[in-house]
């Protein structure tokens, strides 16, 4: 305890939350994380980090303390060495984010999202119909196949599978350590990166899309120069996979509760609220970052100034102190706007009411085209610096 300010000093754990082991299967060391104290220091890393929701919410939400500037990642993107350019939608503090956030708001308006429904319906359809009585990869040929299908023509991009799984994983490692999944993910994405700049030029973006509309703002003097391309990248490097990850959690609890499946297909409305369910119990992000503006406090623990800070949203999700019974799937659990897996605050998923339509129409085809879907193999993880993704899951959809 500090002597002069009565705050406590956070405890000290020495697991690596980037470890295979760890990303495979992290339920341990979030129990771990949770149980240490609101707050710990992680030793490996000199970073501090949270796992309890409450906790999560707070740094997530307070800017005067814990800001986006330095990267929503383990590395200072300030400091000289791990220097990069910012994301103008995760990584600009209010109120400067402001701007920005309301300008891609009303291009990912309710109205705008809401014309795509039926095209999204259709396609999800199609789909689903090819693989009816069919055993399934459903990462491979449900989730990616759509996401695929649909997300490229929604933004207006030029599409390309390898480079946008390639870019995809680069970003999400270089989010951790330097370690082995850093380097091949780099040595994989850099071939691609030239394709992503061309790929997001103003004169390279398809008319009507949501890129357009992007570079019309810009030119309207709704976003600064340059801020277009910025959020277009954004959308490209990470506007897939977190969805995939999400759709994937949903199918791997309702194919191991057949008797949820059922309730579902007697009770479709209830789809949004298996949705949030199953990103709050797996959230498709391991962690993110803020760093401390100053010294500050947290929960009464002692925080240096200009020091990273880990929010861990799987953890967050599963705490005790928030939710009954939290490692179970229950879809009669209101989660929405409490869980922070889609973020909290200014930062909260933009996004997400795009991810919400892909992951509804594919669900919804699901539950008009199959009785039953039910596990064909086991299951593995992939290992992500940044994410929590299923690698396999095998299904028999009848």
């Amino acid at each position: 305890m500090d002597a002069a300010t009565g705050l406590r000093t956070p405890p000290e754990i020495d697991i690596d939350p980037y470890a295979d082991d760890v990303l495979r299967s992290p339920d341990r060391f979030y129990e771990i994380l949770r149980e240490a104290g609101p707050v710990v220091r992680l030793s490996r890393y000199g970073a501090y980090a949270v796992g309890r929701h409450a906790e999560a919410k707070e740094v997530l939400s307070d800017y005067a303390r814990f800001t986006t500037t330095g990267g929503v990642g383990l590395a200072d993107a300030r400091k000289p060495g791990d220097a990069r350019a910012l994301s103008e939608l995760l990584e600009v503090d209010p109120p400067d984010h402001g701007p920005v956030r309301s300008a891609v708001q009303r291009i990912l308006s309710p109205v705008v999202i809401k014309t795509w429904r039926a095209d999204f319906e259709a396609a999800a359809d199609r789909l689903v119909q090819t693989l009816v009585g069919r055993n399934v990869e459903a990462m491979s040929d449900l989730a990616e196949a759509f996401v695929f299908e649909v997300f490229p023509k929604a933004l207006g991009i030029r599409f390309e599978p390898e480079a946008i799984r390639a870019i995809g994983l680069m970003m999400f490692n270089q989010s951790g350590p330097k370690n082995a999944l850093w380097h091949a993910a780099v040595a994989g994405g850099t071939p691609y990166l030239e394709w992503l700049t061309d790929t997001c030029r103003r004169e390279n973006v398809v008319p009507g899309t949501v890129s357009e509309q992007l570079f019309i703002a810009e030119e309207e003097g709704r976003l600064r120069q340059g801020v277009a391309a910025n959020i277009v990248r954004a959308f490209v490097r990470g506007g897939t996979d977190s969805t995939i990850a999400g759709i994937g959690a949903l199918l791997k609890n309702l194919s191991e509760q057949p008797d949820v499946w059922r309730r579902l297909k007697e009770e479709p409305t209830k789809l949004k609220i298996a949705l949030d369910e199953a990103i709050r119990l797996e959230s498709p992000f391991h962690v993110t970052f803020r760093t401390t503006l100053e010294p500050t406090e947290l929960a009464g623990y002692a925080l240096d100034g200009d020091t990273k800070i880990g929010v861990f949203l799987g953890a967050a999700g599963r705490d005790p102190r928030a939710w009954e019974a939290p490692d179970i799937f229950d879809i009669d659990r209101r989660v929405a706007g409490s869980h922070v897996s889609f973020g909290a605050a200014d930062h909260n998923c933009i996004g997400q009411m795009l991810a919400r339509l892909e992951s509804e129409t594919l669900m919804g085809a699901l539950l008009r085209h199959c009785d039953t879907i039910t596990p064909a193999g086991p299951v593995a993880y992939r290992t992500i610096n940044q994410m929590r993704m299923i690698e396999t899951l095998p299904l028999r959809l009848g």
